[in-house]
């Protein structure tokens, strides 16, 4: 059980005290704001400082949590290496 009886019940917003709705909200926040900096970096950097093609990054930039932290970790190169 999950501790308030509803083991494998689906979750509603509607059961959620709030302190798991002001959870989700953060972690939804997060999520966005990753994704939206993951896309902006790859829109402005030159394709020379991606490793691998931009467009799969995008892509795998929607993955939550995961993509955009790969895409800042592994994608990008640095300036510097690129020239």
């Amino acid at each position: 059980m999950d501790g308030d009886g509803t083991a494998g019940k689906r979750k509603t917003w509607a059961n959620m005290n709030s302190q798991k709705r002001a959870g989700s909200i953060v972690a939804g926040v997060i999520q966005l704001t990753l994704l939206v900096l993951a896309l902006r970096d790859l829109r402005q950097r030159p394709s020379e400082q991606v490793r691998g093609p931009k467009a799969v990054w995008a892509l795998v930039s929607f993955v939550n949590f995961v993509g955009p932290i790969s895409y800042f970790v592994f994608g990008r190169r640095r300036a510097d290496a690129a020239e």
